[in-house]
């Protein structure tokens, strides 16, 4: 059995640290591969079964020895895996895949979707839904839930709790954007900012500079980034001085006010779509985006398989209309070839929406279950990695609100983010430290 899965080239690895970054992008796959069996993360009994989802509900915070000598015979184990594996949904439909949303119209197509030309029901799905949106950031507000994540048909939103990403406020990361989308949100009142586009303008900036100061005698200038918009906020009246110091002000046609304003709309859409048009949202201004959201025609499609159905909420903790749920895991075994022939490799495969807690507390249980040896393969929800993007930071220690994550996941989820628009793709613990790769 092939145990690799198709991932992008990664960078270079990390140096050994005893934490891995916190990652906020949504893993639709994870595959662990490990030396040792992981016979203890199967057929897990009734009761572990059971006592996985009590300890989910009281957010116990299981604790483990570091080094489990006979996993398959620990039952505290078994029941922190099963605790591990549980998110909250909304809707649920079961035959719909609601995970992902985004570019997820072929794969949905097909589908029995009876509110689609259901104009009444599609009121009562929407007015559901927007009770267990409220619910999740009243939640949020008071510190209760940590984050949640809002999938819709044309763009994904991360809110965040007080203490999360390095920011003493609420935030709430959108991407993709649209400049339609964002001039919706300026016309609302809202206040945001691009973190990742301003970020790109003084990279290039600070490139540009140290360009001209080590300018080659050839006159040799530095390539731009292919792979970025380069926006201009220079398009003004006031650039064509130069013509009336040359006295050919007269003789030379220069563009109108619509031109130019077509030019710097042409510069603001260069960015839709892209992880650059990531918008991220601080304070109170979350409160007006929930209003927004809610009363936001785009955020339901109005055709094709998607039509009339209300966006994915994916959470951690209950919440009002919120459905309990599973990451689907295995376990497979196969043979490795290395140079000296084979070895027996095995793994263990979880299938998403892995949500960052999840993700953060399942390497808590195979750093000791694997005796501190594993590979995880990183499969992420390529759209979703731009809310790795760090938001302003206030230096503010917050203290572990009863929000239901293990303490370590905590702590790992505060710091600041660090890993800008990339998310991780291989992580490898080794004697009990981590190196990884975007």
């Amino acid at each position: 059995q092939d145990l690799h899965s198709p991932l992008a080239a990664p960078k270079a690895p990390s140096s050994p640290q005893e934490e891995f970054p916190a990652d906020w992008s949504i893993k639709t796959r994870v595959l662990f591969l490990s030396p040792q069996p992981f016979s203890w993360a199967e057929q897990l009994k009734a009761q572990e079964e059971a006592q996985g989802f009590a300890q989910h509900c009281r957010a116990a915070a299981p604790s483990l020895p570091r080094s489990v000598q006979e996993p398959r015979l620990s039952s505290e184990l078994r029941c922190a895996f099963q605790q591990s594996l549980v998110y909250w949904l909304h809707p649920s439909l079961p035959w719909l895949p609601l995970f992902p949303r985004l570019g997820a119209d072929r794969r949905m197509a097909g589908q029995a979707c009876p509110w689609a030309q259901d104009q009444a029901l599609q009121q009562v799905l929407m007015s559901d839904w927007s009770v267990s949106f409220t619910s999740l950031y009243n939640l949020l507000r008071a510190r209760l839930c940590p984050y949640f994540y809002v999938c819709a048909a044309q763009f994904s939103v991360l809110f965040r709790a007080a203490g999360l990403a390095g920011s003493a406020v609420p935030t709430a990361a959108i991407a993709p954007t649209t400049r339609g989308l964002r001039h919706a949100m300026s016309s609302e009142g809202i206040e945001f900012s691009l973190p990742l586009l301003e970020e790109s303008r003084t990279r290039k900036q600070k490139s540009s500079e140290e360009s001209l100061e080590t300018e080659s005698p050839g006159g040799g200038s530095s390539v731009e980034d292919a792979g970025e918009p380069a926006p201009s906020d220079d398009d003004d009246d006031g650039s064509f001085s130069w013509l009336e110091e040359m006295g050919v002000q007269d003789k030379v046609k220069k563009p109108d006010t619509i031109s130019i304003q077509l030019r710097k709309e042409k510069h603001e859409v260069q960015v839709d779509h892209r992880p650059e048009s990531l918008v991220l949202v601080r304070g109170s201004n979350t409160f007006t985006l929930l209003n927004f959201l809610i009363s936001c025609r785009s955020l339901v499609a109005v055709a094709g398989p998607q039509a009339g159905l209300p966006p994915t909420l994916l959470a951690p903790v209950a919440f009002r209309g919120g459905t309990m749920h599973t990451l689907k895991a295995r376990t497979l075994s196969g043979r490795a070839r290395l140079q000296g022939g084979f070895e027996d490799v095995f793994s263990l495969e979880v299938l998403g929406p892995v949500l960052p807690h999840s993700l953060h507390a399942l390497t808590l249980l195979l750093g000791p279950a694997q005796r501190g040896s594993f590979r995880a393969l990183l499969s992420p929800h390529e759209p979703s990695a731009a809310f790795n993007a760090a938001p302003p930071q206030e230096g503010l220690q917050q203290e572990l609100p009863p929000c239901g994550l293990h303490p370590k996941t905590w702590d790992q989820l505060s710091q600041s983010p660090t890993l800008g628009k990339s998310s991780l793709r291989l992580l490898e613990m080794k004697d009990y430290c981590y190196t990884w790769k975007v």
